[in-house]
């Protein structure tokens, strides 16, 4: 037995160490592929823990903004004839900017979010231009900046001339930035009238031109719609499913009197005392805003009631160029950025945590008012609309029908008028 005992005894110590040896190795193993689990799992969870780095002031700042539906634009440009014929053209212009301007801040897109809205303006058809040129000026480029646009409106004036229609179209489209976004809505409106053939550059050239950016020609013809035609302002179609029509550029409107436009007059005034004037030419600016008020009033109640109805928009008529509400509107830390030297004196002296204080005061105050002129003029239009039917004749204007073609064409880029 004892010649059995060692050989045994032999094995049992053997099979003991390799268990043993096992036993420490395997844990071994078993740390080893979780470590590496763990290690996977780390590098999987890395982007989530990137994202959580706080966020910057400026992408804080844009959180707050409305977001629009891939920068949506809307970009028009407004082509005037000024040869000697077109003093009503002009007329009708300078007094229904502001029905096209409400018209536009009532798109939303699909989303429920605000385009852009950007306007530019071209003069031609006068002597006073260069001849090389076409007798073309550019008035403005693309501005949101609307007292300024209305400004320039108001200056135009008539003198004889020729008129290069495809010559002034192309100049537009080369010119300005256009939006390469095909989601954006991009106008040309050019209203005058003589043969659309006339000058070296031709229609088609043009119209070549504007279907390369996606933008649409629309021709409007000052006169009788078969005249039009005849001088080839119906060949619009080339140009990316653009309209034609005609109007009466010598209709005055008529200024129909209503019980609201007294107190939108006075709440219009409130309204200019909400501004706050910052930076070198903030207080140009604001003087312009007055003298716009003037100018519009002048011309008719019903341009400087619209007007008032556009200065209570601020999706259309912002200022945060040279107004400090306006400018702070998202976010109160651009009050810290401002040179108080260039404030009004008597907020100069203030502190930081004092204008903030002023501004949000404001703030509430010139919605309070916005809020009753928006409220009033539907009233007034209502009162409009009912001394309308009454009187069933409807004459074309150029406010008529740059409403119309907009509502119809802005649905082409999932917008719509609200």
């Amino acid at each position: 037995m004892q010649s059995y005992r060692k050989p045994l005894l032999a094995a049992v110590v053997i099979l003991a160490a390799i268990f043993t040896v096992s036993a420490f190795k395997e844990p071994k193993k078993r740390k080893q592929v979780i470590t590496q689990a763990q290690t996977k799992s780390s590098t999987k969870q890395t982007p989530p823990l990137q994202t959580q780095t706080p966020p910057t002031e400026k992408e804080k700042e844009k959180e707050t903004l409305p977001k629009p539906a891939t920068d949506q634009k809307i970009q028009v440009a407004i082509l005037l004839d000024v040869s000697n014929s077109m003093d009503g053209l002009i007329d009708q212009a300078k007094a229904q900017l502001w029905t096209m301007v409400n018209t536009l801040g009532r798109v939303h897109c699909d989303n429920k979010a605000n385009p852009k809205i950007e306007i530019a303006l071209y003069e031609y058809g006068s002597p006073r231009n260069d001849e090389r040129n076409g007798y073309i000026k550019q008035i403005n480029n693309f501005i949101t900046d609307l007292d300024s646009l209305s400004e320039n409106l108001f200056a135009l004036t008539t003198d004889g001339g020729d008129e290069f229609c495809g010559h002034v179209i192309f100049k537009s489209v080369q010119q300005l930035k256009w939006d390469p976004n095909p989601n954006s809505y991009k106008v040309v409106f050019i209203a005058g009238n003589e043969s659309f053939r006339q000058g070296s550059v031709s229609f088609s050239q043009a119209c070549t031109e504007a279907k390369s950016k996606g933008v649409i020609v629309n021709t409007i013809y000052c006169g009788d719609r078969q005249q039009g035609i005849r001088e080839y302002w119906n060949l619009v179609g080339e140009c990316g499913n653009g309209s034609f029509s005609n109007i009466n550029q010598d209709h005055k409107i008529e200024d129909i009197a209503t019980p609201y436009d007294d107190e939108i007059f006075k709440l219009n005034e409130k309204l200019n005392s909400t501004y706050i004037t910052y930076g070198a030419r903030g207080q140009e600016f604001y003087s312009k805003q007055e003298k716009m008020d003037v100018a519009n009033s002048a011309m008719s109640k019903k341009a400087a009631i619209k007007r008032a109805e556009t200065k209570s928009n601020s999706k259309v008529y912002n200022n945060a160029g040279w107004d400090l509400v306006d400018r702070a509107a998202d976010n109160e830390a651009e009050i810290e950025k401002i040179d108080k030297k260039t404030l009004p004196d008597s907020l100069q002296n203030k502190t930081t945590a004092q204008l903030k204080v002023i501004v949000s005061e404001k703030k509430k105050e010139r919605a309070a008012i916005q809020t009753k002129i928006i409220s009033l003029n539907q009233q007034r239009q209502n009162f409009i609309n009912d001394q309308k039917t009454k009187d069933a004749t409807t004459v074309v204007t150029l406010e008529t029908e740059v409403e119309r073609i907009i509502k119809e064409q802005v649905k082409r880029f999932k917008m719509n008028v609200q």
